[in-house]
């Protein structure tokens, strides 16, 4: 065994390469993105051969992901938790078809919304899609599991998700890697045709043979090495700790705990253990980051009165679970009587600044909110479709631009409701990325009514917000606005530079006149990746 520093990320991504990874699917998305640029810049999978270019959503990385497996290979898919809404078909389904070679889902999920609209807990799309969920506590676990998950999802011919969470995702530690890394998985046509032709016929006989397999999952996870029931002299409480929440449990108790503990590292829940748990002791803490999933399940099939947790107060609902909240915890329970509920806890630190985001200086967003502002000026009660990206912060000072945020690509889509409405001006501000990632359909249907919007790509050439992966679309915007039916008449590209401010006023102000649907696309690079080709320049120099 070698020892190596990692991001948890990192030790994601270096795991699925040791467990004989042939390919990696991903959209970049805080906190997942490292793990596939950790894959693609990785001597090893260079010399694999394994896939690792980025996909242009969720979706078309998953069902690439299930092509890999059907012909039996090991592939990863990653993405942050809102990402696996936008593949929620194709990975629903994926329980349904099964396998050939392993899949493993990894979702990084993002309590206290550091980059993200809500603080989803992907566990719940594991229960609901009925597939094997893996949840590691540090990142030793993070990086065994991925060969754990492979094998077992070609065991049991299902697909399995990992869930990890921001702080895990990008916290380091110590790991221990195996000296010989597993050989990929040779070509084969194992893959049952029956099982992935999805007709009713066929998913139903899939749909009963899951169905039954929950049960061999659920004891799979109660005889699991990471589900594991620490024994403690003291039953006056229990403690049962899901992911990360079982670290921050240890943090209390240097010592060891003196209460029974019940880890939780892979679902289906197991409830033999949860009811030894609960049978032997006086009340019970439920310590998990994320939504009250575990204890949802719980309070399910136990006494209400003797389980502690998020739904009672006793932990914060909302937010990231921290060693000192989980401090404040048990102080509260074990003394009921002290006003002082973190005196075991970590002292705030009050001497960080804030410091809130703001666009570059230099960014070209900057100069097409600008012009944008300055049009607006001249209507009534414009209104401003914003989206997922580095502009989204076009809604804070000084700026104060767009009125709406709310999943990728929906700019379009709701500008074109707000003008069914009958709203006038109506526009959208997408960026490139966005606008291959969920733009396009939105624009299809805008174009194909001839919607009364304005909508502007504003293209900085990468995927920026994320750190500067490649955008699939770049160089290729006005192709796909005319091969959607926009007209040329109605596509103009413009420089957002300061000195080109006359002509890209008065190309939105006749944009907007226009009645129908028009494209402008503002393109300048990105600032931080433009730096970042500047210094590669002059090192080859």
């Amino acid at each position: 065994m070698n020892k190596r520093l990692l991001l948890g990320d990192e030790a994601i991504a270096l795991g699925a390469i040791h467990a004989g990874l042939s390919g990696v699917y991903a959209y970049p998305g805080t906190p997942s993105t490292e793990i596939t640029e950790f894959i693609q810049g990785n001597p090893l999978a260079k010399e694999r051969g394994i896939h690792s270019r980025w996909s242009t959503n969720e979706k078309t990385a998953m069902e690439a992901a299930l092509g890999m497996s059907f012909m039996g290979k090991r592939a990863l898919v990653c993405m942050k938790h809102v990402g696996l809404n936008v593949c929620a078909d194709p990975f629903v389904n994926s329980g349904m078809t099964g396998v050939n070679g392993g899949v493993v889902v990894l979702v990084a999920d993002d309590p206290s919304m550091h980059s993200s609209q809500d603080e989803q807990d992907s566990r719940f799309y594991g229960k609901f899609a009925m597939i094997p969920t893996f949840e590691p506590s540090n990142q030793q676990e993070a990086y065994d599991m991925m060969a754990v998950a492979f094998e077992y999802s070609e065991q049991q011919k299902l697909p399995v998700l990992m869930r990890v969470t921001t702080r895990m995702a990008h916290s380091r530690a110590v790991v221990e890697c195996v000296d010989v890394p597993r050989q990929q998985n040779d070509l084969n046509y194992n893959a049952v045709a029956a099982n992935w032709v999805l007709l009713p016929a066929n998913a139903r006989k899939r749909n009963d043979i899951v169905t039954a397999q929950q049960a061999q999952l659920e004891e799979d996870a109660a005889n699991s090495t990471y589900n594991i029931y620490v024994e403690g002299q003291d039953k006056s409480l229990g403690i049962l700790a899901s992911g990360i929440g079982f670290n921050y449990v240890n943090e209390c108790f240097p010592g060891g705990s003196p209460y029974p503990i019940l880890k939780i590292s892979q679902y289906p829940l197991p409830k033999k253990l949860v009811r030894r748990l609960m049978d032997e002791c006086q009340q019970v803490l439920i310590v998990e980051e994320g939504q009250p999933f575990v204890e949802d399940i719980v309070r399910g099939v136990a006494d209400l009165k003797n389980i502690r947790g998020k739904l009672d107060g006793t932990l914060p609902r909302t937010g990231e679970l921290t060693p000192d909240a989980v401090k404040q915890a048990l102080n509260q329970i074990l003394n009921p009587k002290s006003q002082n509920l973190n005196q075991n806890g970590f002292a705030p630190c009050e001497d960080v600044v804030p410091r809130p985001p703001a666009l570059c200086q230099g960014c070209g967003h900057r100069d097409v909110y600008a012009a944008l502002n300055e049009v607006l000026k001249e209507y009534d009660n414009p209104r401003v479709f914003g989206d997922i990206g580095c502009y989204t912060l076009g809604f804070l000072p000084p700026f104060r631009a767009i009125h709406s945020c709310v999943d990728m690509g929906a700019s379009i889509t709701m500008a074109k409701g707000a003008a069914d409405a009958g709203q006038w001006p109506a526009v959208a501000i997408i960026g490139d990325s966005t606008f291959t990632h969920s733009g396009m359909t939105g624009l299809l249907d805008a174009i194909n009514e001839n919607a009364n919007i304005t909508v502007i790509i504003s293209d900085n050439l990468t995927t920026g917000m994320t750190g500067g992966q490649d955008s699939a679309g770049t160089n290729k915007f006005e192709a796909i606005c005319r091969g959607l039916g926009l007209s040329d008449e109605h596509l103009k590209v413009v420089v957002p530079l300061p000195k080109n401010m006359p002509e890209i006023t008065q190309i939105i102000r006749d944009e907007i006149n226009y009645k129908g649907t028009s494209v402008i696309i503002p393109r300048r690079e990105c600032m931080q990746t433009l730096q970042r080709h500047l210094k590669q320049k002059k090192a080859q120099k």
